[in-house]
């Protein structure tokens, strides 16, 4: 967070914007985790903080020279998003590896979704939830509905790039795809 906010002090074509605003899981839509999941880690109720299919995946297609792929589960990302800084390089990547693990033995699959939840980048200087469901559709993030969660989740890959407000067909596509995922995988059990 701080880091992005830096950069737009720099960039004298954007104005500052930071909005974050922390709430509980128990405030929070039940249909967000369940998109996020869907959408970014289907095995994240069952992993340990790696998914090794993933990664392999991964590996054979960045060998391949396809484009560049990554595997990060909900832990890693959360792991990078708390503790570390943007970037690969293979140092960030092992204290990312590092904290992965801490994360997955100190807190429960609950307190890593609510962390992730609260801390990932939605947008352009929008951090959590409950600013992006405030930004986005003028309600909190405990009134979300299953279009919105997935629209959310849709644009996360690159929130800087893409946003719920202004989807493209790729987005409505991505949006349609996690709304399937998210009737095919068990419930994730989380938020209201």
């Amino acid at each position: 967070m701080a880091i992005r906010w830096v950069e737009q002090v720099f960039d004298k074509e954007k104005e500052v914007r930071f909005k974050k605003d922390w709430v509980s899981i128990d405030k929070i839509s039940r249909h967000m985790p369940q998109a996020v999941v869907a959408a970014e880690d289907q095995k994240f109720l069952d992993h340990f903080g790696f998914d090794r299919e993933a990664m392999e995946k991964a590996w054979e297609g960045n060998k391949k020279g396809k484009r560049i792929k990554g595997a990060s589960t909900i832990t890693q990302q959360t792991a990078k998003n708390v503790f570390l800084w943007p970037g690969r390089n293979l140092i960030r990547k092992g204290l990312e590896a590092y904290f992965t693990i801490l994360i997955e033995v100190l807190w429960s699959k609950e307190r890593i979704m609510e962390v992730y939840l609260n801390v990932i980048e939605m947008g352009e200087g929008i951090y959590g939830i409950e600013a992006a469901a405030q930004t986005y559709y003028k309600k909190p993030a405990a009134k979300l509905s299953r279009q919105e969660a997935a629209m959310i989740a849709a644009v996360l890959p690159n929130p800087r790039r893409w946003s719920p407000a202004r989807p493209t067909p790729y987005i409505y596509g991505r949006q349609s795809w996690i709304l399937r995922q998210m009737n095919n995988i068990n419930p994730v059990g989380f938020g209201i």
